[in-house]
């Protein structure tokens, strides 16, 4: 008898796997291509579950762990080289985030790119920094606490995905995503930028935030990498758990 119970539980349990992951009930599902729909799914989603839908593999969206990334990597052994190197980085903010605008989410969602815009009212990083550089006869060696801190942050999230078939099902697999920004303004954060003169730490980095503008446009491409791990990340764990048709309603004839 204990045997027969046993072998009912595995059956059901391999009958809900080969179902595939759901949504939870209380996010209402749109039909395929209904931008105005999805907007408000995808802001109630955020809003009900900042810390995430382990069920689905959303990860937390208050704090997202971030792989290590080199933001600088100028030419050893020039008059002028720099090596700027972020550890142990997280990213802090997009619970807060309003989607303001989406596109695509077709029934074939290969046949076009699939567009998200965000507004963020602050987004932070956090982690630990490594710096080498030399200018001219002058080196520096420093490590320390980071922090940036994005504000009036608009986002824009470029995604293309191509569909695999998994237990008679479609689920996305992203192979392109790239993100835009705009932002109002950057503030930058570096501890023991001279471990000797603390003075001259909080010079550098007034000088850094005065002239954050021109230090963003060079340094650009390097954040945008960090958006781009931390989005794809993001939405690779749910669309490996949750087949394409399942997140949206089935058409009606």
């Amino acid at each position: 008898m204990h045997t027969f119970s046993l072998l009912l539980v595995i059956l059901l349990m391999l009958y809900k796997t080969s179902l595939g992951i759901e949504l939870p009930d209380d996010i209402k599902k749109c039909h395929f291509g209904d931008s105005q729909c999805l907007i408000h799914t995808m802001n109630e989603l955020i809003r009900r579950y900042p810390n995430g839908i382990p069920g689905i593999g959303l990860a937390p969206l208050n704090v997202t762990q971030l792989d290590d990334i080199s933001i600088v990597n100028r030419p050893y052994g020039a008059s002028v080289w720099l090596s700027f190197y972020l550890q142990n980085l997280t990213n802090q903010g997009f619970n807060n985030a309003t989607i303001t605008q989406v596109k695509g989410f077709n029934k074939d969602p290969s046949s076009s790119s699939m567009i998200i815009r965000a507004y963020i009212p602050r987004l932070i990083h956090k982690g630990t920094y490594n710096m080498q550089s030399r200018i001219l006869l002058f080196r520096a060696n420093a490590t320390g606490s980071f922090r940036s801190e994005f504000l009036n942050f608009r986002l824009e999230i470029l995604l293309k995905a191509i569909q695999e078939y998994r237990n008679n099902k479609r689920y996305l697999r992203i192979y392109e995503l790239k993100p835009k920004v705009d932002l109002q303004r950057w503030i930058i954060s570096l501890d023991s930028l001279y471990t000797e003169n603390t003075d001259m730490t909080i010079v550098m980095n007034n000088v850094i935030n005065e002239n954050w503008l021109e230090f963003w446009q060079e340094l650009e491409p390097s954040m945008l990498k960090t958006f781009e791990l931390c989005l794809t990340l993001i939405l690779k764990r749910v669309f490996d758990n949750v087949a394409y048709d399942d997140l949206f309603l089935p058409d009606e004839y």
